[in-house]
């Protein structure tokens, strides 16, 4: 298992000085942000040879690139806005060869115009599942013309707010590029908190085949809280991490929500709790 960041924990002029921040750290993997190369988070194009400096310059410096962030709001009430972001997604899964990117993450979207990880009473709705589903297979076809696969998230602001939901859109397309980034820090809505070890062992029984990449951060509460650095909250990351380990799980390992000077911290638990568990 791997353990790594994203790229935009590290504010710096360059990229190159963003991977060396990374290395000093002890970071051995990372999710690209393309903010951290001064685009927009979904571009209209990427450069052939920016793409394969970016992966010459990751390799060099020992790094693996994990994934490249393709995050974008599917079901936005503004059609215009979705059609500009899935051409978008098509640059990025264009590219993904040419970075060294294995994986794409994506979300399953709200009906929240504002910010995409904010919830909406709307999101339960199955007028909200149909949408989901007719974005998600362009998405998906986009994936597998270009062999990438996509990574959603489970994640209690979207339309797939739970494990069970997320083994329904898997078992829907049946796809080996449509799989799942989990993070546990997302799991919990409203009133949860007390059923954590289930609802952790549901999330690991119903999608561990399908877990391609994981993130590490934590929360303070229930609901839309997950915007903690890992090992600051709640999260039972002993239960968390072997049940990672359990499922076979030997990706990267991604810290995010946290700010650089608390990585050495947040390093360090991840690393003590992997110890600890064997």
């Amino acid at each position: 298992m791997l353990i790594g960041g994203f790229t935009r924990i590290f504010d710096r002029p360059s990229f190159e000085e963003v991977l060396d921040a990374a290395a000093g750290h002890g970071l051995e993997a990372l999710q690209l942000n393309l903010e951290s190369l001064g685009l927009p988070p979904m571009p209209d194009r990427l450069d052939p040879d920016l793409c394969r400096r970016i992966r010459d310059q990751v390799e060099a410096r020992g790094l693996t690139l994990a994934a490249v962030s393709g995050t974008f709001n599917i079901i936005h009430p503004d059609v215009d806005e979705r059609a500009r972001n899935f051409r978008s997604l098509r640059v990025v899964a264009a590219a993904c060869p040419a970075l060294g990117a294995p994986l794409i993450t994506f979300s399953t979207g709200t009906r929240n115009a504002d910010y995409m990880w904010a919830s909406h009473p709307d999101n339960g709705s199955p007028g909200a599942w149909s949408d989901m589903l007719e974005a998600m297979a362009e998405a998906v076809e986009i994936a597998a013309a270009h062999e990438v696969p996509l990574v959603f998230e489970p994640e209690v602001s979207n339309v797939v707010d739970s494990a069970p939901k997320a083994r329904r859109l898997l078992d829907h397309f049946d796809s080996p590029f449509l799989k799942v980034v989990i993070d546990g820090a997302n799991l919990f809505g409203a009133g949860d908190l007390p059923r954590m070890a289930e609802i952790l062992d549901e999330a690991f029984d119903l999608l561990g085949p399908d877990i391609e990449m994981a993130h590490a951060k934590d929360l303070v509460r229930d609901g839309e809280a997950g915007h903690v650095a890992a090992g600051t909250g709640l999260l039972d990351y002993e239960r968390y991490l072997r049940r990672l380990r359990e499922a076979g799980f030997d990706g990267a390992l991604v810290l995010h929500s946290l700010d650089e000077d608390q990585v050495p911290r947040s390093l360090t638990f991840l690393r003590q709790t992997l110890d600890r568990i064997g």
